[in-house]
């Protein structure tokens, strides 16, 4: 099992590498650097006053020394500008000074200045990861058990209309892109003039004018400094991104019950496909023949075995709900991971598009070496060697 972690971890900085200098290339196109000349400086620039832009900002320079100065393997340029001042990767505002460090990327733990939100790239990438991690995992307290329970029990009824039902349901799920049932959920459940929320409210069942609300921007704001998370121990508190609000049911059951809906049908479906295979293997005939009642012989004997395939599939979500998170919160305006992507995707934010493209690149390798592992411990007849 230690070879086989110390290979796969090799494997995953090898792939990280490659994948961050494909995106790294991408973002460093002559054509996106000058548009983020025209949008830093002025649109109305001149070809030589872009080119003047580019060069006085290291730009200009070939894209294997600029990964490497973003890696923080290779020393940041130093360029002296028209204005006088030696300009360095390593300066927060481009100046260098006396204290100003050479070597300055990812392994000194340096991902660069946002020109969208002002601020370090790495502040802007922890408080909204924080903010997308409460969403998945409300997502996933949702999804998995409800998911894990309609497959596991149409399953156990192959065939049957209560199967055909809970299957026709999940593929209507899972074909629903995010941004149809999101508006679906918005128009009927958090719409004054339109949906439940005026019918309840008119015949007396809410005091409210609409059931839940159809933006999230409430659950994602930031608390003071001094605010105590009293359900958190005390080393982790300087983590954690408190939210504030504490996401209720009122700001955070939509885009919540969007995500987990379509990846429900799909985790449902091999769960039930898995233990209707599970249900006619020998093993389990042999314990109905003997007597053995029927709910131990699915607890006990037939779920671990069942949920072999469907925990590959639950891991494989989470890389998933990294992308579906960019749809619902830019349309439920949470502003968490997703929602900086799209900003930073907007404005030529090249350092903000580095570090989250590093942060998915860690999840996708790290779920799955997790699913590997998982695999093994849940079936003990596979060995990793």
């Amino acid at each position: 099992m230690g070879t086989f972690i110390i290979r796969r971890t090799a494997l995953m900085l090898l792939t990280a590498l490659s994948l961050t200098f494909i995106v790294f290339v991408m973002t460093n196109l002559q054509p996106n650097l000058e548009k983020l000349a025209k949008t830093q400086g002025n649109f109305r620039m001149s070809e030589a006053e872009v080119s003047s832009y580019l060069r006085d900002r290291g730009f200009d320079r070939p894209v294997t020394l600029k990964y490497g100065e973003w890696l923080g393997i290779v020393p940041s340029y130093l360029i002296e500008g028209r204005d006088g001042e030696t300009r360095s990767r390593c300066s927060a505002h481009g100046v260098i000074k006396s204290n100003t460090p050479r070597y300055c990327g990812i392994i000194q733990g340096y991902w660069g200045q946002s020109w969208v939100f002002k601020e370090p790239v790495a502040d802007v990438v922890a408080k909204r990861l924080s903010a997308t991690g409460v969403l998945m995992f409300w997502v996933f307290l949702v999804m998995v058990p409800s998911a894990l329970f309609l497959g596991v029990l149409a399953g156990m009824k192959e065939g049957s209309r209560l199967d055909r039902t809970l299957s026709t349901g999940a593929i209507a799920t899972t074909a629903t892109p995010e941004y149809v049932s999101g508006v679906v959920f918005i128009a009927l459940l958090a719409s004054s003039k339109f949906g439940l929320s005026p019918l309840f409210n008119s015949l007396g069942w809410s005091d409210k004018r609409i059931l839940f609300k159809g933006s999230a921007t409430s659950a994602a704001k930031e608390m003071p400094a001094d605010y105590d998370v009293y359900w958190l121990p005390d080393f982790l508190e300087g983590f954690w991104w408190k939210v504030a609000e504490a996401p209720t049911l009122e700001n955070f059951m939509l885009p919540v019950l969007t995500i987990a809906l379509y990846g429900m049908g799909y985790i449902a479906r091999m769960t039930r496909a898995s233990m209707a295979e599970v249900m006619t293997s020998q093993y389990i005939r042999t314990a109905r023949l003997k007597g053995v009642n029927f709910r131990n012989i699915v607890i006990k004997h037939a779920l671990r075995n069942a949920l072999i395939a469907p925990f590959t599939v639950i891991m494989l979500q989470i890389p998933w709900l990294l992308t579906g998170v960019v749809i619902v919160e830019t349309l439920f305006n949470f502003k968490g991971l997703g929602f900086a992507l799209v900003q930073a995707a907007g404005n030529n934010d090249i350092d903000l598009l580095l570090a989250v493209s590093v942060v998915s690149v860690i999840v996708v390798l790290m779920t799955q070496l997790i699913s590997d592992i998982g695999y093994v411990f849940l079936n003990p007849r596979i060995s990793i060697s």
